[in-house]
């Protein structure tokens, strides 16, 4: 019988940010440097704080269309590093959940939901490669 292989899709911060010293932040070894590097090889991202309800909201969104993207997990003491890190993927202020398309800013909760409601969000997330149907 085939087993499955398990899959994390959050990735939660640490409560202290070494990343300014080489070290990382958190015992899974995520730091706020690693979510540029997540939001650049994955199609999809979310973005959001720690326990954010909104973000849940959005994840299963995204999920009911047929994507499983990547949450990664913001604890409040580093919100600013990350959005940081994020600089060179956004033009605007970084507000959280952030969802990120292709590598760059998508929009937050609003801009998911709007383009939901209209029906343009499955095209978007298919030229962003989310999605193959």
């Amino acid at each position: 019988m085939h087993q499955a292989i398990p899959y994390r899709t959050c990735i939660p911060t640490g409560a202290r940010d070494r990343s300014h010293a080489g070290g990382t932040a958190g015992s899974n070894g995520a730091d706020p440097a690693s979510v540029a590097t997540m939001v650049s090889e994955n199609a999809v991202v979310i973005i959001g704080r720690r326990g954010c309800c909104m973000c849940h909201v959005v994840k299963r969104l995204l999920q009911g269309l047929g994507v499983n993207p990547p949450v990664y997990e913001v604890h409040e003491d580093h919100e600013a590093a990350v959005a940081r890190h994020l600089s060179p993927h956004t033009a605007e202020a970084l507000q959280f959940p952030a969802v990120f398309l292709a590598g760059k800013l998508f929009g937050g909760l609003e801009r998911v939901m709007a383009t939901h409601i209209s029906g343009e969000l499955v095209p978007i997330l298919k030229d962003a490669g989310a999605l193959w149907l």
